[in-house]
């Protein structure tokens, strides 16, 4: 049972970050809106959750800060897909870039480093005292709720599926569109900032490709958000594992082979059960 235990509490949050950028995929892709932002959104709510924690000696307020960037991430890159038609996929792909690039350029300008923030006194391992936990668990179950079960779920779904139907019951597909992508990103933000005020600040690349595996999660789930959710913490107790292996075994077992234990449950989760579920009819269609 201690054993279990113990595995739960390393799972749970190393869970997090996949969970909500997961919902956040899945809210904006449902909406019709391809979203391979999930690195930006990730990375500038680690940044901006650092920085304001360490402004201000809250890290309540640097969960907060976290969402407001991941949802001005949203709009951005909203923004460039209604309002300047630009190709999705490469908006998506060019915001990851940014991210990368540019949290390490304010690095450099608001602290004089180029990999570190300066260090903070984070949540740890705590658990029941990280909001960014909480919020990760209220989410999963008020995301496919509202999805399915409210005006704004309604809204949502039509305007991935049938913005013209939208548009004849007198609701903008793109208003519709920009509310999902904003709401996602804030989560994802939340996502980003439990990533830095979980350890003692924020590092540079700390994203470390967990929202291309989110993304991969929402596919395999068929754009279902309790079941990417799932599969996120599958994917967590992967990363876990190779965790307590590299501890146990790292002189026996080569490094980069259980770094990758992760990627290979997913890749194989993938291959096994991916392409069973519908993708929106709408995404990435912009007409509407």
């Amino acid at each position: 049972m201690s054993d279990f235990l113990e595995l739960f509490a390393r799972v749970i949050p190393n869970a997090v970050p996949y969970v909500l950028a997961a919902l956040c995929g899945v809210v904006t892709e449902r909406s019709g809106l391809i979203d391979l932002a999930l690195e930006a959104k990730l990375l500038f709510g680690a940044f901006a959750a650092a920085a304001i924690a360490y402004a201000t000696g809250s890290l309540y307020l640097g969960i907060a800060a976290g969402a407001v960037a991941g949802a001005i991430v949203a709009a951005v890159q909203t923004g460039f897909a209604l309002t300047l038609r630009a190709d999705q996929i490469v908006v998506g792909i060019g915001l990851n870039i940014v991210a990368f690039a540019g949290t390490r350029l304010l690095l450099q300008l608001v602290y004089h480093e180029g990999a570190n923030s300066p260090q903070i006194v984070g949540f740890g391992s705590a658990l029941l005292a990280n909001p960014a936990v909480w919020i990760a668990a209220i989410a999963a179950v008020a995301v496919p709720f509202a999805l399915t079960r409210t005006r704004w779920g309604l809204r949502l779904r039509a305007a991935g599926d049938r913005p013209d139907a939208l548009r004849a019951a007198g609701v903008s597909p793109a208003r519709a569109r920009l509310w999902a992508a904003m709401i996602g990103g804030a989560l994802a933000g939340v996502g980003g900032a439990h990533l830095s005020l979980r350890g003692t600040g924020f590092v540079s690349d700390m994203s470390n490709g967990r929202g291309y595996m989110a993304l991969a999660m929402v596919i395999l789930a068929g754009w279902r958000p309790g079941i990417a959710a799932l599969a996120c913490v599958g994917v967590a107790i992967a990363e876990t594992v190779s965790h307590m292996l590299q501890n146990a075994y790292g002189r026996e077992i080569p490094p980069d082979l259980v770094v990758l234990l992760p990627y290979v449950v997913t890749l194989a989760v993938l291959a096994i059960f991916g392409g069973r579920g519908q993708p929106p009819k709408a995404l990435g269609k912009i007409e509407g």
